[in-house]
């Protein structure tokens, strides 16, 4: 199991560092360049909103999918054609629902029309998860890393046209965008489900209410932890842009875009491991494997480049940002240095929300990600108001830093997990390596390659220390 975790991950890594890299920096990047902060925080904050409520569409299915499918393969034929009718009706009940919200704190009329673009693309992306689900619980992981890339692909094109070509460009607008995006997903949705039909066989959409609330029930749990979460993932956007006034939240919005743009990429590689745990970590506790050695070493994996990236960008924060935008750099810089180190917290809680969510323990995540969820709120009202966007980026750190300590003291009780003292004191020393090296190569005149000898340096430094060890990866590939 490991080496399959281990190749398949690679492989994800490989396509996603390839295409999404590009994505960020190369196109959403020059979008909010082209269009202006306060035109970009106009968009992120009803994209956040939206994003927010896509829980409605979803109801916790996929989640529930992906673990009852890596351990029954048999219902996926069953499964497949009772809940893509449920999938339609949840999406005329998702958009009722953002739009009633909408009207109830005040977006104006053209919020509500681009939300309305927002609440579709919402659809097709909730459509492509679930269809994927289908996918990677059938462990058809190539695949699945296949498609997971597709839908950026296509925008990387569509965008690319419009922002590269100077006639294009100086009409472009931030509507233009979503419009990309729309057809990018509207074609992925169309290839996936067509390699889940050839998987199952075939399809009649059914409408059975009676299937539904069986479904639900069981996967509602599911539904409340991914709600609970988005809202303490994204709500930052939503509050700066609605409790600053006038156009003063738009554009405080934009400058938190401008960090938690990088901070949303490298998150990334947190969701292509649990999207690759969740089924393995399924079907190993099915089979009463011990799961042990493999948390470990997805943790690992995770939490190496978790503690470079988030020194790195603490140290470097004004290089990075001024490098990447043409305004605001420096307000921006101070706000990535704060969001990285909670990127720390995220990688915790992509091993072991993951773990938990696999065994099943969702009172424990949903209690978690409450609390979660009321301490960020409550941080972004009192500090909002006197810091702005800083206010939201102390409450995001905050919050990462206290759920991701949360989910890891309950895998280790609930798992008997122990890492020992070793292995804590490796990681110990590694951070204090890290750091180190960060503070003696930031006085280096080429920033950039102060930058990269930390980076390599911590990379060997891990290796050193025995975090890594080559060997150990070369027999899981090796062997089985």
């Amino acid at each position: 199991m490991k080496r399959k975790f281990l190749l398949n991950l690679v492989l994800l890594l490989f396509l996603n560092l390839l295409i999404k890299p590009f994505w960020v920096l190369g196109i959403d990047r020059t979008v909010q360049n082209v269009v202006g902060d306060e035109s970009y925080g106009f968009y992120f904050a009803l994209f956040n909103f939206s994003l927010i409520l896509n829980i409605l569409l979803d109801v916790g299915i996929t989640s529930f999918n992906n673990r009852n499918i890596a351990q029954h393969n048999f219902l996926l034929s069953k499964h497949f054609s009772n809940l893509i009718g449920l999938k339609f009706l949840l999406a005329l009940g998702y958009a009722a629902v953002s739009l009633i919200v909408a009207a109830i704190i005040g977006y104006s009329k053209i919020q509500v029309q681009l939300l309305l673009l927002l609440i579709f693309n919402q659809f097709l992306v909730s459509f492509i998860l679930y269809l994927r689900s289908n996918i990677s619980g059938l462990h058809l992981f190539r695949t699945d890393s296949l498609i997971s890339v597709l839908d950026r692909t296509l925008m990387i094109a569509i965008c690319s046209v419009m922002l590269f070509n100077n006639s294009l460009r100086e009409h472009f607008t931030i509507t233009w965008f979503i419009y990309a995006q729309t057809a990018s997903y509207l074609i992925t949705a169309l290839i996936t489900f067509s390699i889940v039909l050839h998987k199952s066989g075939s399809i009649r959409i059914k409408f059975n209410p009676a299937f539904y609330l069986v479904f639900l029930r069981k996967s509602y749990p599911y539904a409340v932890l991914i709600l609970l979460m988005a809202l303490y993932n994204r709500v930052d956007s939503v509050m700066l842009e609605r409790m600053l006034p006038g156009t003063r939240g738009h554009e405080q919005a934009g400058i938190y875009a401008q960090a938690f743009r990088l901070l949303d990429a490298i998150s990334m590689v947190g969701v292509l491991f649990s999207g690759l745990l969740l089924p393995i970590f399924s079907r190993m506790i099915k089979q009463g494997e011990p799961v042990g050695p493999m948390v470990k070493l997805s943790y690992t994996l995770l939490i190496v480049p978790a503690v470079i990236i988030a020194v790195t960008s603490l140290y470097y924060d004004q290089e990075i940002m001024s490098a990447l935008y043409k305004s605001n750099t420096a307000y921006s810089s101070n706000i990535l240095g704060i969001l990285m180190i909670g990127f720390v917290g995220i990688a915790t809680t992509y091993i072991f929300g993951t773990l938990l969510t696999a065994n099943g323990s969702l009172k424990y995540l949903n209690l978690m990600a409450f609390t979660g969820m009321i301490l960020n709120v409550t941080l972004n009202i009192l500090l909002i108001p006197k810091l702005e966007a800083y206010g939201s980026a102390y409450a995001s750190l905050a919050t990462q830093l206290f759920t991701g300590a949360v989910q890891l003291i309950m895998a280790l009780y609930i798992f008997k997990l122990k890492p020992g003292i070793k292995y804590i004191m490796q990681l110990v020393i590694f951070i204090g390596t890290v750091i180190l090296l960060a503070h003696i190569t930031q006085s280096m005149e080429r920033w950039l390659f102060g930058y990269l000898l930390t980076v390599a340096g911590s990379v060997l430094a891990a290796f050193l220390l025995k975090l890594i060890g080559i060997k150990d990866l070369l027999k899981i590939v090796l062997y089985k």
